[in-house]
């Protein structure tokens, strides 16, 4: 593969290539952020690193802008760095054995499943077929396929279906990965109000091995999707570590619906702390229900994140992305030639707080090659009514701040703004709640549920506030307190809108540090 970093920067694109960057000017086309050029899109499937190549593959309906599941695809793009996409040819198509659902991918690196030449290695795909007849009433089955050449084309197993429900109808999105200490590999696989574990020496003969979920109140509101279950160090300690456990909760057919739903309503994820011993996941909290559930994300539009296998030791990271979109409105986006985009890449961590053990997600580090600085300041106190950033335009922007509390009662910033339209990005400092206000972020009106300000609890740490937003033509990624509170929300303000404002309200407020980055847009040439 060509660096993809060059193809876009370079300038030296073929008239062809030049053509399609059109698509990358439409209205509210995400420019930090993946969408594909035309057409649906929802979630990442088969995230794996292979031969210095990132794939995401994704939930992918190549003829229409609104979700067609009964020929669902996997859509595919690669990367080189995880910032700059070459969106490729569609990667695993449906037929008569079904649309292609959910999934992952792994690296068969020791040929268990013997596709492959002797000493060889590949990559193999376990999804599940939605509509598959091979089990009269139970449409949803898990299957593989494989690749020899890195992911550019796909053989289907001749002995799908792998893996059949027993009961349920709802038995998808496996997440597969390899266990060292069994010499198995282990899948988590949704099944409606639960997790179910199975093991397989080989890819294509499982066997169930424990369940979890069911029994824990209070998760149930919708069914259960997108699992993934990794191990990870904890304040990096490389002798400490704990596994995570990693649900989505759709926003229909739950188990139960008096159950709470996500902190912004719709569709939303949550984690479970642990240990994992490659058959059964065990809970730290041994009680029969959780204290408070434990959200990733607490705005509406992060949902069905899984993380990348095969990232190299040497690495030793966590990431992942996620749909950067909510199931109460997902049809009904106002974008034309597109709908759906995908988060920019996040690492996540465990971190101690006096709480406990806590997820926290910072964006990845290859993201700072974007920056383009436009203002620094430092040790600066500022009074209501001012607006130190009136002579900087952007619409999209990385902003960096730490700010010691003083007198104020709320502190932010407001982005995207003209005479009538601003995004909010503010922190109560008596409520002690960071917040993304949407409400006059201009185009509303297409669902009642999308005008809403979301909150997410954060105190202070040493009487400071820290946060990193990440602004798009369509999107606002708020970081707070180093990852800790963490707010993702979808906007569409007219293009023309690119007024910055940092305001306090109550008092006055010390600036301990604030750096405004223009970002250079994932698509080159595409920004006007």
């Amino acid at each position: 593969m060509s660096n993809i970093k060059e193809l876009h920067l370079s300038g030296e694109m073929s008239s062809s290539k030049e053509s399609e960057n059109i698509f990358f000017k439409n209205r509210y086309r995400p420019q930090l952020h993946y969408s594909p050029k035309k057409n649906w899109m929802n979630d990442p499937n088969g995230m794996v690193y292979y031969e210095g190549e990132y794939h995401l593959f994704y939930q992918h309906t190549p003829h229409d802008t609104k979700p067609d599941f009964g020929n669902m695809h996997w859509g595919h793009a690669v990367s080189n760095d995880l910032v700059y996409w070459e969106e490729l040819p569609p990667a695993i198509l449906p037929g008569e054995d079904g649309a292609i659902f959910s999934g992952s991918v792994v690296v068969d690196k020791n040929n268990t499943s013997g596709f492959f030449n002797e000493n060889g290695s590949g990559l193999v795909a376990i999804y599940t077929n939605n509509g598959n007849s091979a089990q009269y009433g139970k449409p949803q089955v898990q299957s593989i396929a494989y690749s020899r050449d890195k992911g550019r084309t796909w053989t289907k197993y001749k002995g799908n279906p792998v893996l059949f429900p027993m009961k349920t109808l709802d038995f998808r999105d496996p997440k597969v990965f390899w266990h060292d200490e069994t010499s198995m590999w282990v899948m988590a696989l949704a099944v409606k109000d639960r997790i179910e574990f199975y093991i397989s020496p080989n890819l294509k003969e499982w066997s169930f091995a424990s369940e979890f979920g069911s029994d824990i109140a209070g998760i149930h509101r919708g069914v259960f999707e997108c699992p993934d279950l990794l191990q990870i160090q904890v304040d990096e300690e490389p002798d400490i570590t704990k596994w995570i456990l990693i649900l989505s909760v759709g926003d229909r057919n739950g188990v139960n619906p008096k159950d709470p739903e996500p902190p912004a309503g719709g569709s939303g994820m949550m984690y479970f702390i642990g240990n994992f011993d490659g058959r059964s996941f065990t809970l730290d909290d041994t009680s029969e229900s959780l204290d408070a559930i434990r959200w990733i994300d607490y705005g509406s539009d992060f949902y069905a994140a899984v993380t990348w296998n095969g990232i190299p030791k040497e690495d030793g990271r966590k990431i992942w992305v996620g749909w950067l979109n909510n199931w109460r409105y997902a049809t009904a986006l106002p974008s034309k030639e597109w709908r759906g985009q995908m988060s920019i890449p996040r690492e996540i961590q465990l971190k101690t707080y006096p709480e406990g053990i806590r997820l926290i997600q910072v964006p990845v580090s290859e993201l700072s090659q974007l920056r383009k600085p436009i203002k620094s300041l430092k040790d600066l106190t500022i009074k209501p009514g001012s607006n130190i950033l009136s002579d900087i335009s952007t619409e999209k922007a990385e902003i960096i701040a730490e700010f010691e509390i003083g007198t104020a009662i709320e502190v932010g910033f407001k982005v995207r703004m003209s005479a009538n339209q601003e995004t909010i990005i503010g922190y109560n400092i008596l409520k002690e709640e960071l917040f993304i206000d949407r409400t006059k972020s201009n185009d509303i009106d297409f669902h009642p549920d999308f005008a809403a300000k979301h909150k997410a609890p954060m105190k202070p740490e040493h009487e400071r506030i820290q946060l990193s937003i990440y602004v798009d033509w369509s999107s606002v990624e708020v970081f707070g307190n180093k990852g800790k509170a963490i707010i993702s929300d979808m906007i569409f303000p007219d293009l023309e809108s690119r007024g910055l404002e940092l305001y306090t309200l109550g008092g006055e407020l010390k600036i301990v540090s604030l750096q405004i980055n223009d970002l250079v847009s994932i698509w080159g040439n595409a920004t006007v």
